[in-house]
């Protein structure tokens, strides 16, 4: 198990706020006891807490990717069980891999074929993907939603993060409960409403929901996969 969160954010230099990811990235520690990363320039930060479990030296995370000049950087929560076909698939097209991770097998496939690597994914996962050249924030969520993904989004960008508690660590978010949230803390029982947050203006990305985040568009949510039933 790891943990992950991201802060993209367009009012201000987050590079001036390490005291904030500190704590954003601190409450993924039980999540993550092995290891920590940060990726931080002045308009985004991509933070990582690691469970090792393969290849100590090139699964870190943050992990970044350059094609074609594009920076491409990712942070990543889960497991591929195909992780074998998809790197098989991808040495044929040319590609070649510095470890045996599934993180870099992960990242080069969104690399290749963009959003469109989530219909050969076989796995739980949830991951965001950082564009450098377009500024451009891609998050997913696997098809069962085994793995946790929460979004704040606001004026200025937009948060997310494994738990509620990493969002709540920035004053971004106030911990605010509204007529929605009461509804999911006292009528619910214990589990809560599939894309339901609790906190104010808090959202669960949905099991096979995507994110594209851009500057100009804000948060664009599609689903890319729904349970077909057949005679």
């Amino acid at each position: 198990m790891c943990g992950i969160a991201g802060w993209i954010d367009y009012g201000r230099d987050l590079k001036q706020e390490t005291a904030v990811i500190d704590k954003m990235t601190n409450t993924l520690s039980r999540r993550g006891p092995d290891a920590q990363g940060i990726y931080l320039k002045e308009k985004v930060c991509l933070m990582h807490r690691r469970l090792i479990v393969i290849d100590p030296e090139n699964g870190i995370q943050p992990m970044t990717i350059q094609k074609g000049g594009v920076n491409y950087t990712m942070v990543y929560n889960g497991e591929l069980y195909n992780t074998e076909d998809i790197r098989a698939e991808l040495l044929s097209d040319g590609y070649t891999f510095k470890g045996h991770s599934d993180t870099e097998v992960l990242l080069t496939a969104y690399v290749h074929w963009g959003e469109a690597c989530l219909e050969k994914l076989n796995g739980i996962y949830a991951f965001g993907v950082w564009n450098d050249s377009s500024e451009t924030l891609f998050l997913a969520r696997d098809r069962m939603g085994v793995k946790p993904l929460f979004i704040y989004n606001f004026k200025d960008g937009i948060l997310f993060g494994s738990e509620l508690k990493t969002l709540l660590a920035n004053p971004i978010v106030k911990p605010q409960i509204d007529s929605d949230g009461l509804k999911e803390i006292f009528l619910l029982g214990p589990g809560r409403t599939g894309g339901k947050g609790v906190i104010k203006g808090v959202r669960e990305l949905k099991p096979a929901e995507y994110l594209i985040y851009k500057k100009d568009t804000g948060p664009i949510i599609q689903k890319y996969w729904s349970l077909e039933a057949y005679e």
